[in-house]
């Protein structure tokens, strides 16, 4: 991607697009987007250099290579004003081995960014030469306004039109942006990372102070910021699984995992009370990440106090899917990422794509008062139906819903990958009862439930009546004040209607505690 020392600002949204609809053409057949096909990014940061290519061209990341490696290089900085001398050394020997990797991935070129450490180090721009002349690498130092903005379309990545506060900390700095109508507004940067709080005089009473006096700047430029903060940064991922572990949380996904302001308190109490070792080995944390752990804490609890959101969330996407964004063309970021990942997944995976839009067609009249986000999981659910198809049949329903739960999947909160789930898992099994999942169940209610297990057995009923992509199927009438459902199929279609069929239609009658009517019609 050709770039400035600035990356491209983005661009204004293509409203009206003629392929916006979620049914339309597969946007990643398109040529500009299958450029996208293998993507290679690098973030030197303060704390880590870390590596991530991506893979396909659907609209949520998959991440054919991710590696991270801790190098310090923000270490004492505020002190010599120079980059840390080992840090420097094993920045340059990851650099290098990212460049002989990418090599063999066939990438063309890694797009290599820098943050903090070598923005504010004396010799920034000679270790920049030295890795120039060493690996062919150039790096691209941005300034905080640069890395806020980047930080926040990764955000923007996996919620596309959200409303709210992105704060992404590092290990030297820590970024605010607004986030409104899928752009970017106001950005502001500061010097609140762990790394340099640490080397604050005064202990925890003078980096107390020093973190209002930073945080009550911030205020004055971004303003009152009431909507949700999205967090991004490793510091304040380690601070989410250790939240999960204090609550007994069932879903290990860092991804979209909401906390309210008193549970971050509670969670910084129970840092501040707990053997950091023990912490540490229980939560899975590396001891360099846990070491920045309780600083950053003391930054969360002020910007909480600070800003006042209504609810937080985690993103794992941040600067490195906010480059990928930077390269995407303006129709592929307008697209729901869910619904074009799962397209993505049933173009590659299913026996025959685009069945699942032909199963929505047919399973639609049970759902037509659904709102429009339960509607969308419905189409996720039919586009996702048939991709597990290659799992043994004993473990195909545990595998689908292992999937939609685990899968990197944007655009889904964690009720919705469960609700996602439970569907996929009663398109291949009539019962949910003694699997190993019965814990997450819990995550949505009983009527949820419900509701997913009559999706899953209408997808199983109505994948029964699979012929052509094209063919004329039979339809269903749903009267939900009579509580009866009628099937109609037409004289072709009678001879699908076998035994299996039937035994599956009257399992959905069941789950939707409905009376049934098969009709024949000309």
């Amino acid at each position: 991607m050709p770039m400035n020392q600035t990356l491209q600002k983005p661009r204004p949204a293509d409203i009206g697009h003629p392929d916006a609809g979620l049914f339309g053409q597969a946007l990643f057949q398109d040529p500009s987007a299958r450029a996208l096909s293998r993507v290679g990014v690098v973030d030197v940061g303060s704390n880590s250099v870390r590596l991530v290519v991506f893979d396909g061209a659907a609209r949520s990341p998959a991440y054919f290579y991710n590696e991270k490696i801790m190098c310090a290089l923000g270490a004492g900085l505020s002190q010599s004003g120079v980059l840390n001398p080992e840090g420097r050394v094993r920045a340059l020997n990851a650099l290098r081995r990212f460049q002989h990797l990418a090599q063999g991935m066939g990438l063309p070129t890694l797009t290599v960014v820098a943050t903090a450490a070598i923005r504010d180090a004396s010799d920034g721009a000679d270790f920049c030469e030295e890795v120039r002349r060493t690996t062919g690498l150039r790096i691209w130092v941005i300034d905080g306004e640069e890395e806020a903005r980047l930080s926040a379309q990764g955000v923007l990545l996996g919620w596309p039109g959200s409303y709210g506060l992105v704060c992404d900390i590092g290990g030297s700095s820590m970024e605010l942006a607004e986030i409104a109508e899928g752009r970017v507004g106001r950005r502001v940067t500061s010097s609140l990372g762990p790394l340099k709080l640490r080397e604050i005089k005064g202990g925890k009473k003078g980096r107390a102070i020093h973190i209002k006096d930073t945080m009550a700047k911030l205020e004055e430029a971004m303003g009152l910021q009431r909507d949700r903060l999205f967090l991004v940064g490793g510091s304040w991922r380690a601070i989410a699984r250790i939240d999960m572990h204090r609550r007994g949380y069932p879903l290990q996904v860092l991804h979209e995992y909401r906390m309210t302001a008193r549970s971050v308190s509670a969670t910084v109490k129970y840092i501040d009370a707990s053997d950091l070792d023990a912490l540490r080995s229980a939560c899975g944390i590396s001891n360099a990440r846990m070491n920045l752990v309780p600083l950053a804490a003391e930054v969360l609890s002020r910007l909480i106090t600070t800003f006042k959101p209504k609810d937080i969330a985690i993103s794992s996407y941040g600067i490195r899917e906010g480059m990928l964004y930077e390269q995407m063309p303006q129709r592929l970021r307008d697209r729901d990422p869910l619904i074009e990942s799962c397209r993505f997944a049933e173009a590659k995976d299913a026996r025959m794509p685009g069945f699942g839009k032909s199963l929505y067609g047919f399973i639609h009249p049970l759902f037509k008062s659904a709102p429009p986000a339960r509607r969308r999981l419905i189409k996720a659910a039919c586009l996702l139906h048939d991709v597990s198809w290659r799992a043994h049949p004993d473990y195909r329903a545990e595998t689908c819903f292992d999937n939609a739960t685990r899968a990197n999947l944007g655009g889904l909160k964690h009720s919705e990958r469960v609700f996602l789930g439970l569907a996929l898992l009663h398109r291949y099994s009539n019962k949910r009862e003694g699997t190993r999942f019965a814990e997450l169940y819990d995550l949505i209610d009983e009527r949820d439930q419900r509701d997913a297990e009559i999706l899953g057995k209408a997808m199983r009923f109505g994948s029964m009546l699979w012929m052509t992509q094209d063919a004329e199927r039979g339809t269903f009438r749903w009267f939900p004040k009579k509580k009866h459902l009628q099937l109609r199929l037409t004289q072709d279609m009678v001879p699908l209607f076998g035994e299996v069929a039937e035994a599956r239609l009257m399992s959905l009658a069941a789950s939707m505690e409905a009376s049934v009517e098969v009709k024949q019609v000309r």
